[in-house]
């Protein structure tokens, strides 16, 4: 089912997107003639008026094609008015922007109706597994303080908790890691209950789901129950963190740890999947920082992408005349080159990860977490 869920997913951020070119190009009168998920070959197609509708078979994207977007075709008298190089420079800009301004407003709903349902998390115990390590030494509202003896008093909450699971994923199983196997050595936790500290040592054991050891429990929280103009400021602070990370990623292509980063649409599904297996908050946080990472990539200014038209438009509307077609022509080549080198490199990772050892889904401590509401399992 998870399967099904993550293509439905992405399938639904590509119609929104080219549903954003399709809608503004028919409200400033351009000429739309095809409207496709995914490329050709066409499995399934029909008409409708002028435009006809469709589902590709190959699934790398999705198509809107408006009449005219070569400036040098030759058209026929009664429908060339609506050609795409035919209308005013506003226009073109307005009908490019749409696209990716629907996946910007996908991932801004997205994380402002989840805003209203996060928590904010504390070093106390709080759901416990029944029947796992935890489960025999701990008791819900133990505060945790310090895990093999590391206590990182000047980190944050977040980035304290963080840490201490990541302390707890240290200790492996002998051997091959399988579900439920125990760890060599034993976590010593520093705990206080009732006033008085005390440290347990607790043998974690692997959990294949989130591909750790872990020995069992949650930390507690409590609603964050923000107002509406605190829950617009979450989403919009988390959207400047992802927008700024993914350009920087994508400037810092060519440095090994950066590059690592990238994934491709087959990591997208894969990570969509796992997201989605962990639950509905998690799934949704993940398809809105997509959205946000399509809007972003597409807005960068090199044909054939969305950024290049708009680019290319207001260079014409600077000159005063029209760019000659073929100067955009080997201008584009050089977005065509990238786009295939992010592609490539992503699909490479991508490879690297499913023959490796899986993508394993980590929401940070930048806000996902808080957000997701499952991030924090020790």
């Amino acid at each position: 089912m998870s399967y099904i869920l993550a293509a439905a997913g992405f399938a639904a951020l590509i119609i929104l997107h080219e549903a954003g070119h399709f809608t503004a190009a028919k409200a400033v009168g351009m000429r739309v003639e095809r409207f496709f998920l995914f490329f050709p070959p066409a499995i399934a197609k029909f008409r409708r008026g002028e435009t006809e509708y469709g589902i590709g078979a190959i699934p790398l994207g999705g198509f809107v094609k408006i009449t005219g977007m070569n400036p040098d075709e030759n058209l026929p008298p009664e429908v060339a008015h609506r050609a795409y190089y035919r209308m005013p420079v506003w226009k073109r800009i307005v009908v490019i922007a749409a696209g990716p301004a629907m996946n910007l407003l996908i991932a801004f709903v997205l994380l402002f109706a989840l805003a209203f349902g996060a928590r904010q998390y504390n070093d106390t115990v709080g759901d416990i597994v029944p029947g796992s390590p935890a489960a025999a030494h701990l008791q819900t509202g133990d505060r945790i303080l310090a895990v093999d003896g590391r206590t990182y008093p000047n980190a944050s909450t977040n980035e304290r908790l963080t840490h201490f699971a990541r302390l707890v994923a240290r200790h492996k199983c002998p051997g091959e890691q399988t579900d439920g196997c125990a760890a060599k050595t034993p976590v010593h936790l520093r705990i206080a209950r009732d006033g008085r500290e005390r440290t347990l040592s607790i043998r974690p054991k692997y959990d294949s789901q989130i591909k750790r050891t872990r020995l069992g429990f949650s930390y507690g929280s409590t609603p964050l129950n923000p107002s509406v103009p605190q829950a617009a400021g979450d989403a919009g602070t988390f959207m400047w963190h992802v927008s700024t990370q993914t350009v920087g990623v994508i400037a810092r292509i060519f440095q090994p740890q950066e590059r690592k980063q990238l994934s491709g649409v087959v990591g997208g599904y894969e990570v969509t999947r796992q997201a989605i297996g962990f639950g509905a908050r998690e799934a949704l946080t993940l398809i809105a920082v997509i959205s946000l990472s399509l809007a972003i990539i597409n807005l960068f200014p090199f044909l054939p992408l969305d950024g290049g038209h708009i680019f290319w438009s207001l260079v014409e509307k600077i000159r005063g005349r029209p760019v000659p077609f073929r100067v955009m022509e080997r201008a584009g080549a050089v977005g065509f080159l990238l786009v295939m080198l992010l592609f490539a490199v992503g699909l490479s990772n991508d490879i690297g990860r499913l023959t490796g050892q899986g993508f394993n889904v980590r929401l940070q401590e930048n806000g996902a977490a808080r957000r997701t509401g499952r991030a924090y399992r020790v």
